[in-house]
Parts: structure tokens; sequence; C-alpha cells
């Protein structure tokens, strides 16, 4: 795909009748659905339980995630996990994954610098994103930071005016038909790379694990 030329998609890349996450995560490798491939390590697919009741959708993978190919393996995903288990969440019920599946980033000195992607690169990659849920029927998906809200609840949505709060899956969401719609509900809190970023970082990690037992207190119901 040419430099600027607009994204095809990712839709023509998803197997139609996909029976596992790992047929998923086999043809996301060929993805050529926008211009992110060329300059990625690799293509950076969701790990976690088969059948996780809980999923965890980040932004995109960042430099160590790239080169590893695993999703949330950085800082910020150690970062993650501990906040889970403040939160009280079994980890053996998450499925973690991206809204964007690869690395997005620009070149300075010799370092790679995240860049946020761009709304045409969460729409490109969206069908991956729809195709994991469709595998996974989860019970409850929460969005780190907004990017991967405006993935699930659209470009308007804004995390700042609605953390923490557990809303109904949203009824523009694209999904196939077989999608239990009415039995999942959704979350949006900050991502675990805004606490490394904050002045006051416990003040934002004490946030995330409130948002988080939100989840957690909904899962026990």
């Amino acid at each position: 795909m040419a430099t600027g030329q607009a994204p095809v998609g990712a839709q023509e890349f998803v197997p139609a009748r996909a029976r596992s996450l790992d047929q998923l995560k086999a043809a996301a490798a060929g993805c050529r659905g926008c211009e992110l491939f060329a300059d990625a390590t690799q293509v950076v697919f969701g790990r976690g339980a088969a059948h996780a009741r809980l999923v965890l959708v980040g932004e995109q993978p960042g430099d160590v995630e790239d080169r590893k190919g695993l999703p949330f393996v950085g800082p910020a995903g150690r970062l993650l996990r501990g906040a889970v288990d403040d939160a009280g969440i079994d980890p053996s019920i998450i499925f973690l994954t991206n809204a964007v599946k690869h690395f997005r980033f620009e070149v300075r000195g010799k370092r790679r610098i995240h860049q946020t992607p761009d709304r045409v690169h969460i729409e490109a990659c969206r069908p991956w994103l729809v195709a994991e849920f469709a595998q996974l029927k989860p019970e409850l998906i929460v969005a780190l930071g907004a990017t991967a809200a405006k993935a699930l609840f659209g470009p308007a949505f804004r995390v700042t005016r609605s953390r923490g709060r557990l809303l109904p899956w949203p009824a523009s969401a694209q999904r196939p038909e077989d999608f239990p719609v009415a039995e999942i509900q959704a979350l949006a809190t900050i991502h675990p790379s805004a606490v490394l970023r904050a002045d006051d970082q416990d003040a934002a990690y004490a946030g995330l694990v409130t948002d988080l037992k939100i989840a957690a207190d909904a899962l026990a119901r």
C-alpha cells in the first residue's frame, strides 16, 4: 500500500467463518488493511483466555510489544497487571488486545516513538476487534484509553465524561449476527500508559484500580 493511500480495511483479510482465535491470529499475520504493517515488526494479536469473561482493549502495541509480538508486555502492561490484581480480578478470565494491531511510530535517532493511530487506522483494524469479540463472547469489555473507547463507541466518545460507568453495548457497533449483544456491558477508563505519564502517578493508578473494581463487581453479580 503506497504512503498516503486510503486504507482498504482489514475485512477482506478476516476469515469469513473463523472457528478459533488461533485461526484469526494466523490470518492477521497477513493483514495489509492499512499502511502500518509496512514498518511494524509484526502484527500483535490478542492473547488470553479462549472463553474470556472480560476483554481489556488498549490502543495499539508499543515498541516492546511490537518486537515480542505480544500485547501488554512492556511497562504499561506490567502496570496493568498490578492494577488487575489490586482490583481483585482473576487474570485467567481476561483476554488482552488492542484496537489497532500494528505499532505506529516515528523514528527519532535510534528510538521508535509512539504515534497515536488516526481514525482511519482504527476503522481499518476494527474488523479484527469485532472478530475477536465474536469468538470470545465476553460478558464485559473495558476500553483502556481514548483510542479503544472510540473504536467501541465512535469518534465522539470522551473517556473523561464517561469513565468508570457501566454502559450498554453500543447499538451502533458493527457485529456478526450471532454476537450476544444483549448480554454485553462495556466500561471505559484510562490507558495504563496515561498513569505512567501522570504528574501524580499514585492518584492516577488509584483511579484506574477503582474503575477496574467496578468491572470486577459487575462480573461478580
